[in-house]
């Protein structure tokens, strides 16, 4: 495994992160944790700490800087979860922001007093050349020696006392799982902040500009007569399961079928819970509806307020469910197989293996997908992965595509029935984002986020057995973090879509829909849905509709397909409701509605032409497989990018290049029509 030189001294790249150094009297003392990628430092983060602080087995997951108290130290000692990195040479954020806060450079984050560098027993060459760049920094330094178990498994004796004095430091043996560890650690912390010694190893350690050749040279003489091993060579558990896990044949058809099992878990499993979420809101606006006066106060709390609070929550079991599956197969150790099987693949647009679970998890829905990239560590392959995940027809999208293909598509049959056209049309709109964020995320790397190749140093990790509390703690923290940051803004958004759909709601709307009735005779349900329809088509939402007709009739679309375009911004799914209600069927009605499809058949332009056709049906599905037409999507876009440009970028662009895929098919879809007649 290749790591990347150390030889430069030039200073690190600039990045948003970095400030001024901060000095504050009478501070807690601050004890930097560091350590590579799959050391098991967070875990003994949490270990020392007692704070959920997420654990995975998968390279780049500690992404931030967690921060608490060490507990069981009778005065306040904080302990800083540094990114994993396997140097400090500042080629990555990453690594930039540890190199920063070990310089006192991070805002709020004062220099730290001391470092515990995690070490992985099983593989000391490696993990101690983090360690020959600690010593530049001048600050009294613990090693912890983890996985120590693993190690006498395998047969490796570790004389940890020779290796401390090699070291200059304190080596503690620990095991991250075992409560055990905490004492001696926490003995060795307190004695390195009394200290407050720099920690000096007997025999010079290499300079910073010294090459991997020097500090792998200096390594191997610190470890002279450290470790022996005892007994013989077995080949492990691990090595022996990955002989199948990662072979080119059987390896990928595991893989298939673990995705499988995740796409269809947050696909249909998800569906149960929420459909209870939703109607148990349903219910919970019924019961709000007859406690509130009839009027915009009513439709406030019911359409607005409730539904609007389960518009954020429905989302919450795909969420969790995604989440879990993700914990899981990082504790297993099964994640970075993942990543391993489908780099060379990703490779081909700019992108690393990493980017693979959070697009597939975006065909269930985007949401919970681009909170998935945080596992991947390098900036820009995030960022890409970020912006090209919304083209991944989303189940949100579904109901479009099942309203549109049933009303408009023929069910022509083909290869003795086991196919049909309307089969054919659904699969072709899942695919069409997918060729068309190949070729962007390709221009991405080449253009806005250019830059060397991402690299993807990978480590398999050993496989272990899954921690429920450890997956617990993840999918709580990305569910919390979800409806704390992202639900208050997507919350905002219904709000302000139903104000528009709402208003005015003026009385000559009613006493004109009431003329009518009287003429006509309709009974009490068929008045509701004429006067719903007509409140919307005379709200500020059908006017925007009316006024970006000009827009859409290019298209083949009138200003009814507009408005439901602009009333689905808070979630795709909202068009088949809010057609339901402009055809005055009322807003139950779903994308299997039999009265639904049929309006649309009869829908007819004022001089008779008929609204929905084939090429504006199949214009329809390709805009909202393109569209970003969703703003809980967006809004956890800016959340992640910690930057609103980008999802004004994102819905400028996909709206766009939905517009134009929509003219070019409705366009060749008539040429096509009119050369078959």
């Amino acid at each position: 495994m290749a790591l990347p030189s150390a030889g430069s001294s030039s200073p690190a790249p600039n990045h948003s992160h970095r400030l001024t150094p901060v000095s504050i009297e009478g501070k807690a003392p601050i004890v930097a944790l560091i350590g590579n990628p799959n050391s098991g430092k967070s875990s003994l983060f949490n270990l020392l700490t007692g704070f959920r602080r997420h654990v995975a087995n998968y390279p780049g997951v500690s992404v931030d800087v967690g921060r608490a108290p060490v507990r069981g130290i009778a005065r306040r000692v904080e302990l800083l979860d540094l990114p994993g990195s396997y140097s400090l040479t500042a080629l990555s954020p990453d690594e930039a922001l540890v190199r920063d806060a070990l310089e006192g450079r991070l805002a709020h984050t004062p220099k730290p007093d001391a470092i515990v560098v995690v070490v992985d027993a099983t593989n000391l060459r490696r993990n101690l050349f983090l360690l020959t760049e600690l010593y530049e920094f001048h600050l009294p330094i613990v090693v912890a020696l983890n996985m120590s178990d693993i190690a006498r498994a395998r047969g490796l004796s570790i004389d940890d006392r020779l290796l401390g004095e090699r070291l200059g430091a304190a080596v503690v043996p620990a095991v991250a799982t075992r409560s055990a560890s905490a004492g001696p650690l926490r003995a060795a912390i307190e004695q390195a902040i009394d200290h407050a010694a720099p920690t000096e190893p007997p025999s010079s350690p290499p300079a910073r500009n010294a090459s991997p050749e020097q500090r792998y040279d200096w390594i191997d003489g610190a470890l002279d007569g450290v470790v022996k091993r005892v007994g013989h060579s077995l080949s492990t558990h691990s090595e022996r399961a990955d002989r199948i896990v990662t072979h080119p044949l059987w390896g990928c058809l595991i893989l298939l079928a673990v995705m499988f099992v995740i796409f269809q878990s947050i696909f249909t499993w998800a569906a149960p819970l929420m459909d209870f979420i939703d109607g148990g809101f349903g219910w919970l606006s019924q019961a709000a509806g007859g406690l509130a006066p009839a009027g915009a106060w009513r439709s406030f709390v019911t359409d607005g307020l409730i539904g609007g609070v389960g518009g954020v929550l429905i989302f919450l079991p795909q969420i969790l469910i995604l989440f879990a599956f993700i914990a899981l197969l990082e504790d297993l150790g099964y994640m970075a197989r993942a990543a391993f099987m489908m780099d060379r693949a990703m490779r081909v647009f700019g992108l690393t293996g990493r980017a693979f679970i959070p697009l597939l998890s975006s065909y269930a829905c985007a949401v919970p997908a681009i909170m998935g990239t945080r596992a991947i560590s390098d900036r820009r392959e995030r960022f890409v992965t970020i912006l090209i995940a919304p083209f991944m027809s989303c189940s949100a999208r579904l109901p479009v595509y099942v309203l549109i293909t049933a009303a408009l598509i023929p069910a022509t049959p083909f290869l003795g029935g086991w196919i049909d056209l309307r089969g054919l049309v659904l699969l072709a709109m899942y695919i069409v984002g997918l060729v068309v964020a190949a070729p962007i995320a390709w221009l991405l790397r080449r253009t806005a986020f250019r830059g060397p190749p991402p690299s993807f140093m990978l480590e398999l990790p050993s496989y272990k057995w899954p921690r429920p509390r450890a997956i617990w703690a993840r999918m709580w923290a990305a569910g919390r973090g979800f409806v704390v940051r992202a639900g208050t803004i997507i919350l905002a958004v219904n709000l302000m879509v139903w104000a528009l759909a709402y208003f005015p709601h003026s009385p000559e709307t009613r006493a004109r829909v009431e003329a009518t009735a009287t003429a006509e005779s309709w009974d009490a349900e068929r008045f509701d849905h004429e006067l719903a329809g007509a409140y919307q088509r005379d709200s500020y939402l059908g006017r925007m509709g009316r006024t970006i007709e000009p827009l859409v009739r290019p298209i083949g679309w009138d200003w009814r397909i507009g408005m439901a375009v602009i009333a689905s911004f808070p979630a795709r799914e909202v068009v088949v409701s809010t057609l339901g209600t402009i055809y005055n069927l009322g807003a139950n009605e779903n994308e299997a509605s039999a009265p639904l499809q049929q309006a649309l058949k009869d829908a007819r332009w004022p001089g008779g032409r008929p609204v929905f056709t084939i090429p504006v049906g199949l214009s329809i599905m390709v805009f909202f497989a393109l569209c970003a037409q969703c703003s809980s999507t967006l809004v956890v876009i800016g959340r992640e990018t910690q930057s609103w440009l980008w999802p004004i970028v994102s819905f400028v662009a996909m709206t766009a290049m939905a517009w134009m895929a929509a003219w070019m098919t409705s366009t060749l879809g008539g040429v096509v029509t009119a050369a078959i007649r």
